[in-house]
C-alpha cells in the first residue's frame, strides 16, 4: 500500500516521502497516528502545497548537520576505563559509552547514529568512531581509551585461628608441665644452695 509520510519517521523516511508499507502496518499504526496519510489525488495536493515548508525544514536540518560535523571533526574524547596490565579494559567501550561522553560534552547524538569498528573497543589505544549525521553526512571522531589498573588488595596475612578445646587443653598441659619442670628446677636449686 503506499503512503505519504506525514512525519519523518526514523525506520521508514522523512516528511513528504511515498512509501510502500504492509497494509496491516499502515492501517493499525501510521495512519492512527498521524505519521502517514493515504496516497491519494487529495492528500497528494495538500502535501504538495507544503512542499516550500517541507523542504526548508529539510535544508535546515542540512545545514544543522554541517555545522554539526565540523565541531565533531576537531572533537577528541578521552575516555578513561579500568584495564588490566596488559592494556585489555574490563568490559567494552561501546557506542552508549560514546553517546554519554559526548552528552558531557554537550552534543545530543543517538547511540543508533554511532559506529565503531569491531562493534566495541576492548584495548587502551587511540580509535575512531563514525557518526552519520544527516542524508548522507557522517563525522569521524577520535576517541583516546585510558587505562586506569585496578589496584588490587593484597592477600590477607595469615592470622591465627580461634582457638578450640583441645588446642587449649594441649596447651594447659604444656603449660602444667613446663611449670612442674621449673618448681623441679627451682627446687634442686635451693637444695644445692642449701648444702
Amino acid at each position: 500500500m503506499k503512503v505519504i509520510l506525514n512525519k519523518d519517521l526514523a525506520t521508514l523516511g522523512e516528511e513528504g516521502d511515498v512509501k510502500e508499507v504492509a497494509r496491516g502496518y499502515a492501517r493499525n499504526y501510521l495512519f492512527p497516528r498521524g505519521i502517514a496519510l493515504p496516497y491519494t489525488p487529495k492528500t497528494i495536493k495538500v502535501i504538495e502545497a507544503r512542499r516550500a515548508e517541507i523542504e526548508a525544514r529539510k535544508e535546515q536540518k542540512r545545514m544543522d548537520a554541517r555545522s554539526l560535523k565540523e565541531k565533531l571533526d576537531t572533537l577528541e574524547l578521552s575516555i578513561t576505563m579500568p584495564a588490566g596490565a596488559n592494556g585489555k579494559l574490563y568490559g567494552a567501550v561501546t557506542n552508549q559509552t560514546i553517546a554519554d561522553e559526548l552528552t558531557k560534552n554537550g552534543f545530543q547524538v543517538e547511540r543508533k547514529r554511532i559506529e565503531i569498528a569491531g562493534g566495541g573497543i576492548k584495548n587502551v589505544g587511540k580509535f575512531k568512531a563514525v557518526i552519520k549525521l544527516y542524508e548522507n553526512q557522517s563525522a569521524e571522531i577520535s576517541v583516546t581509551i585510558i587505562g586506569q589498573e585496578i589496584k588490587t588488595e593484597a592477600p590477607p596475612q595469615k592470622s591465627q585461628r580461634p582457638r578450640g578445646r583441645r588446642n587449649e587443653r594441649q596447651e594447659e598441659k604444656e603449660e602444667a608441665q613446663g611449670a612442674s619442670e621449673t618448681s623441679a628446677e627451682v627446687s634442686a636449686e635451693t637444695s644445692q644452695s642449701a648444702e
